[in-house]
């Protein structure tokens, strides 16, 4: 399995030669996300994580390019993760949800292989949680609703490929980067993303907005710039956690020119002035 799979450690493919008797106890732990400070989303997930998480796009080494929840503002941390492996928020990405189950693809995307992760504590052959095959061999009730999960998840990945595409050819995605400054003025940045232009989404003609419109595109978007204020949250996490006292917000710059760089704090700041108003 790739890096890409973040995650994942051992995600092997799930066999009755190597199954027969394995059960899965989920539990409510998310501490296999520890180490993680962003996850992939779909666009279908948009309207409920734009209340909770800044979303942003992110590229693979692959060109794949992606939305993503900002979870943490440094490498390596999850600060929607309390110290007990819970999740600390009302919604939780389908990426972490769908753990420790995963679908590797072929070389030409036609076949799907349903996965396990066997380093997830949950995996198990002591009859704890849920059954993978039943007792006639056939995969159990569980896996039949794992499978369905996983069958709409990548139904929605590949339409949400398609969204970030269309961000692409219409050039409206500009590089950021977010600064996080605490009360003892300790600093740290995250780069590495991309965000939509708002200059370059007023430039669009009428008839490209009215398609965006028709496909509820737009809609994506405007969610997309709207969750920018959400960098407020990663900052007041980091902040708990940091035992300090954080300036009030966190700004986002350009990674470009300056003309970039305007459009783009202008993004953050805005929510922020409204709210200090």
């Amino acid at each position: 399995m790739t890096t890409q799979l973040m995650i994942y450690e051992t995600a092997v493919p799930v066999t009755i030669g190597r199954h027969a008797k394995c059960f899965v106890e989920a539990g409510n732990t998310y501490a296999f996300t520890r180490k993680v400070n962003s996850v992939p989303l779909t666009a279908v997930e948009f309207p409920l994580a734009a209340a909770e998480y800044a979303i942003v796009f992110a590229g693979t080494p692959d060109n794949v390019w992606m939305p993503v929840v900002i979870l943490g503002a440094r490498p390596n941390e999850n600060l929607y993760l309390g110290s007990e492996g819970e999740w600390q928020g009302k919604y939780i990405p389908a990426f972490v949800r769908r753990y420790p189950f995963v679908f590797s693809s072929s070389e030409d995307g036609k076949t799907f292989t349903l996965c396990v992760d066997e380093a997830f504590a949950g995996v198990n052959f002591q009859g704890r949680g849920k059954a993978l095959f039943g007792d006639d061999g056939k995969p159990s009730a569980y896996t039949d609703n794992v499978l369905k999960f996983l069958q709409e998840y990548s139904v929605q990945f590949e339409r949400t490929q398609a969204f970030c595409k269309k961000l692409r050819e219409l050039d409206l995605l500009e590089s950021m980067q977010a600064e996080f400054t605490l009360g003892s003025g300790d600093k740290t940045s995250l780069r590495g993303f991309m965000t939509v232009s708002r200059k370059r989404l007023k430039a669009l003609s009428g008839d490209v907005l009215a398609d965006l419109a028709r496909t509820d595109e737009l809609e994506l978007i405007y969610l997309h710039l709207q969750s920018m204020q959400n960098f407020n949250v990663v900052k007041d996490r980091l902040t708990l956690i940091k035992g300090g006292k954080a300036e009030q917000t966190a700004t986002a710059q350009a990674d470009h020119d300056a003309e970039q760089e305007s459009t783009s704090t202008a993004a953050v700041a805005r929510p922020r002035r409204a709210r200090a108003e």
